[in-house]
């Protein structure tokens, strides 16, 4: 093995050994703690809910490592069996190396690597979720959504694989540049038209029924001048009992959507907590500075995989003979997240600093915090959620923060 496989595999290998030491510790911690209910916590939750998110966060616990193990183990195969060279030379000398045939090599990878995590995915929701009284899915359902993603993935993905692919023959040595402004258009157009196009798909959205849920939400978007376009209930209920609330699309095609089991699970001035919470995303700018970020992250990368497509040893310490972009593009794409896993602490302070800045907006909208601390509360409840996390796997794993830490914080606001 080469110097860079050597590198590669070690930097994989400690991954997993952190992802499994984090497992553990955070396992050990919650243990430690699950003796009663402890006395932060004794006016959140009773003994019997506290129990079972226990019971629930050790479950998770044992299943993530199993499956952090399984997904390492499936990656080293991948890159170092030889497989990725086998197959890329089977479609060239079947199809030649056209940007349709190339980006047909990255589909079907693609598509091949995303089978062996389908038992794990059918045991998460009809096991271990069903198990806590979470999964109201079916089979049909279940299997319905992946043949779904599949076909989109085949309308959306592969054209744009082949776009990039023809930059490349078009543009020369700037073609990185070129791509980057092609995905970065096809990401913001998604993010228009998913909501209107794609999310129909999979679940149905109706009009929040005339009432004064509605009327409360509609003074709380006048309040704040946060523009929509409707208010629209999703039915999430349709697979999970776990709840959200969030807005999609952009100016007049804005629309605020609420899961049908939020509605059933919080009050009316805990709805209108939630959404100020997400409101406040909006007016603090926290939406336009991420896609900045992931803006200048893509840039990056594109660059990155430029740069590695004309070096040789990259393609070799993976069995490729030859220079090409879309071996580079596929192991970019494969080795990215051992990258990106050491900087996720950092990602996540960043996002957490954001959902600290949206709690104490919608407090100052509410003139109150003790709306948003309820409904927090009660969102923590019914999701199981894991009340006393490792501080380390918090940081590693958590984009928001505790509900221990957010309450702190609200409080400290003296609303």
């Amino acid at each position: 093995m080469s110097f860079v496989s050597i590198a590669a595999v070690v930097l994989i290998l400690a991954r997993w050994a952190v992802e499994f030491w984090l497992e553990r510790v955070n396992r050990a911690h919650v243990i430690a703690h699950s003796g009663s209910v402890p006395e932060a916590l004794k006016d959140v939750v009773d003994d019997a809910t506290f129990a079972k998110s226990v019971q629930y966060t050790l479950a998770r616990n044992s299943f993530s490592q199993i499956t952090e193990a399984y997904g390492t183990l499936i990656l080293l195969i991948v890159l170092f069996s030889g497989l990725l060279p086998w197959g890329y030379d089977i479609f060239r000398h079947a199809l030649g190396s056209s940007a349709w045939a190339m980006a047909g090599f990255l589909f079907s990878v693609g598509v091949v690597l995303s089978l062996p995590s389908l038992p794990f995915d059918w045991y998460s929701q009809f096991r271990l979720e069903q198990r806590f009284g979470f999964n109201t899915t079916t089979p049909g359902t279940w299997w319905a959504d992946r043949v779904k993603g599949l076909l989109l993935a085949l309308v959306l993905g592969y054209p744009l694989l082949v776009l990039v692919l023809k930059l490349v023959e078009w543009t020369g040595q700037w073609w990185w540049l070129w791509a980057w402004a092609a995905v970065l258009a096809f990401q913001l157009a998604m993010a228009v038209l998913a909501p209107v196009l794609i999310m129909p798909l999979f679940n149905k959205f109706t009009p929040l029924p005339e009432g004064g849920l509605r009327d409360r939400l509609l003074e709380l978007a006048r309040r704040t001048q946060f523009r929509a376009a409707s208010i629209q209930v999703m039915d999430g209920s349709k697979r999970s009992r776990h709840s959200n609330a969030f807005f999609t699309g952009f100016g007049g095609f804005r629309k605020i959507v609420l899961f049908d089991t939020l509605i059933q699970q919080l009050a009316e001035p805990e709805l209108e907590a939630v959404l100020a919470h997400e409101i406040g995303h909006f007016k603090k700018k926290h939406i336009p500075k991420m896609l900045l970020f992931t803006a200048a992250s893509s840039l990056a990368a594109f660059y990155i995989i430029a740069v590695l497509a004309k070096q040789d040893w990259f393609y070799q310490a993976f069995g490729f003979r030859e220079q090409g972009i879309a071996p580079a593009l596929l192991l970019f794409s494969l080795l990215a997240g051992t990258v990106t896993f050491w900087f996720s602490p950092l990602a996540h302070a960043w996002s957490r600093r954001y959902e600290y800045q949206a709690d104490a907006f919608a407090a100052e909208v509410m003139r109150e915090s003790k709306s948003l601390i309820g409904a927090l509360r009660k969102l923590n409840e019914k999701n199981l959620s894991n009340l006393t996390p490792h501080p380390w796997y918090s940081g590693f794993h958590y984009s928001h923060p505790t509900l221990l830490e957010r309450e702190r914080a609200l409080r400290a606001g003296s609303f």
